[in-house]
């Protein structure tokens, strides 16, 4: 889903950047619309992050253009592109208080002191450390260390902020409520957020549409629930939550395919399946318990291989672990059948 340049805050146009032999990026295209929350997505070595540099203006690319807010800043210095960048490790000051760090900016750029208060507090109030001013980095928790890098990015106002990480530090538990605060704080500040991660639960939870990377290339943009339901190739199916690939035939043809293991029902092998639904008959062979779901993987007799997850509303640990090796029945909804290609080319809904 492209985005017209005059909607666009940043904007990449046929970007190339390499290093030696290792192409980094690969003519890039890419819009992201003024106020919207954008993910990068990609494992390491996709070229999110040095796509996120390029934007940044820390590296220069070999060929292609980038604008920011419709101006061409291709060959513009970082201190010159209206965007503030937020690292994983902070890079906060450990001998100035909280409120310092986050006044550096402004001190940089002379803002009047009373302003320069004013627009302190509201950046702290905002990333709920108001009480915490006078503390130093040392004496904060990483999740509260993070949240003052955020507010001294966002009390200079920029146009853009990008993001590369910023929650790799954190333990699970915290990671999980920063995602739902860094929403809160771009949608109360409306500022463009262009964030780098390989976790695609942080970007499934965060982002208005996001950019799935492999190899220097974009696979797939779109918002999260279309490219969870609907991936475009094999690698964005694979990458963005747990998938299952088979091949069947399919409308007459060989044909590869996806389903999400959530989508497939496991009944008893006497059990009659829904009218006009995709059957398979298997046999449990891994059973995986975690709490509050069951992962089961079903060896199938026409081949290949399901994973299967059902949550645990009335099983017990004992009980699925003694599934295994249990004859099953699958079903699943035609709906849920997702057509791919391997190579990035664009599928259809299977019947």
């Amino acid at each position: 889903m492209s985005q017209p340049a005059a909607a666009a805050d940043v904007e990449l146009v046929s970007v190339h950047k390499a290093y030696g032999d290792v192409v980094a990026v690969d003519g890039v295209d890419l819009a992201v619309t003024r106020g919207e929350f954008f993910t990068m997505l990609g494992p390491s070595g996709s070229g999110k992050t040095t796509t996120l540099r390029l934007i940044a203006g820390f590296e220069r690319p070999d060929g292609g253009r980038i604008l920011l807010g419709g101006e061409d800043v291709t060959r513009v210095p970082p201190y010159s592109r209206d965007v503030n960048t937020v690292f994983q490790d902070y890079a906060l000051f450990p001998h100035m208080t909280v409120a310092a760090n986050v006044e550096y900016g402004l001190r940089v750029k002379k803002v009047p002191r009373d302003e320069r208060r004013r627009r302190v507090g509201e950046a702290l109030e905002m990333v709920r450390l108001a009480a915490h001013g006078s503390r130093r980095p040392a004496q904060l928790s990483g999740g509260q260390r993070q949240r003052v890098a955020l507010a001294r990015a966002i009390v200079n106002r920029p146009k853009g902020l990008l993001l590369d990480e910023p929650l790799g530090a954190l333990d699970l538990k915290l990671r999980q409520d920063m995602q739902l605060e860094l929403k809160r704080i771009q949608e109360e500040v409306g500022i463009t957020f262009v964030y780098v991660t390989h976790d695609q639960e942080e970007a499934l939870t965060m982002s208005d549409r996001l950019a799935v990377f492999n190899e220097g290339r974009i696979e797939q943009v779109g918002p999260p629930a279309q490219i969870y339901e609907f991936p475009e190739s094999e690698f964005v199916a694979g990458f963005v939550g747990v998938s299952n690939v088979l091949e069947r035939t399919l409308n007459g043809r060989p044909s590869r395919f996806t389903v999400r293991p959530e989508k497939i029902r496991l009944l008893a092998e006497d059990e009659v399946p829904e009218q006009g639904a995709n059957v398979e008959d298997g046999r449990i062979r891994d059973v995986v318990y975690v709490g509050m779901v069951t992962r089961y993987v079903v060896d199938l007799d026409a081949g290949g291989a399901l994973m299967v997850v059902r949550q645990n509303l009335e099983t017990t640990s004992s009980q699925a672990l003694e599934s295994r090796g249990r004859r099953v029945r699958l079903e699943w909804r035609p709906e849920h059948t997702y057509e791919i290609e391997t190579g990035g080319e664009n599928g259809g809904g299977s019947e």
